[in-house]
């Protein structure tokens, strides 16, 4: 016995489409903004630059790559603490 088909709508949708981020992207880590800190601040990005001036400052040796980025991300807490509390 063959299936029923349902009716199709020539109406558009009334609900939200929610989509998916692309496939491979990175999330962003932001923090809200704040009256002791009005503007969002990209803490991946931030962290990944000083881990790039802390390669730079090895030599550009590869082979590093996690204690450079644990350092900077290091760093870059220490200093956003220490703005907070200012």
């Amino acid at each position: 016995m063959p299936k029923a088909r349902t009716p199709r709508s020539t109406t558009a949708p009334t609900k939200p489409v929610i989509t998916m981020p692309e496939a491979g992207s990175t999330p962003t880590m932001r923090k809200s903004a704040s009256p002791a800190n009005p503007t969002p601040i990209n803490m991946e990005s931030m962290v990944r630059q000083r881990a790039y001036e802390i390669y730079q400052e090895r030599g550009c040796t590869p082979g590093r790559e996690n204690d450079d980025w644990l350092q900077a991300e290091s760093e870059i807490r220490a200093q956003n603490n220490q703005q907070q509390r200012a």
